[in-house]
């Protein structure tokens, strides 16, 4: 398990951002975090959505609301494209019967 997990105070150094903006990620139900031995922690696989945000918010200067905005638009796009797989995938099985 420990292998999964990275401590947030070494990614944040390493990655030059505050611990407070990992905070508000967590907060705003963005990411989770796990606590090890008393630290607070990253999953690996949550790193490159981390990364998305920090871009984002340090970069962009999109505020916590839009980070937020633009994550649900995303997941509903991810949605609406499986969606279309689903019916294009359904439409070859009937185009196929004729």
């Amino acid at each position: 398990m420990q292998n999964e997990l990275i401590i947030v105070s070494d990614y944040c150094n390493k990655c030059h951002i505050d611990p407070s903006f990992i905070g508000m990620l967590e907060e705003g139900g963005l990411i989770e975090l796990r606590v090890e031995d008393g630290e607070p922690c990253l999953l690996f696989s949550q790193l490159p959505d981390v990364e998305r945000y920090s871009r984002m918010y340090y970069d962009l200067s999109i505020n916590m609301e839009g980070i937020d905005a633009i994550h649900h638009l995303l997941l509903r796009i991810e949605e609406m494209q499986k969606e279309i797989n689903r019916l294009h995938s359904r439409l070859r099985v009937l185009g196929e019967d004729f």
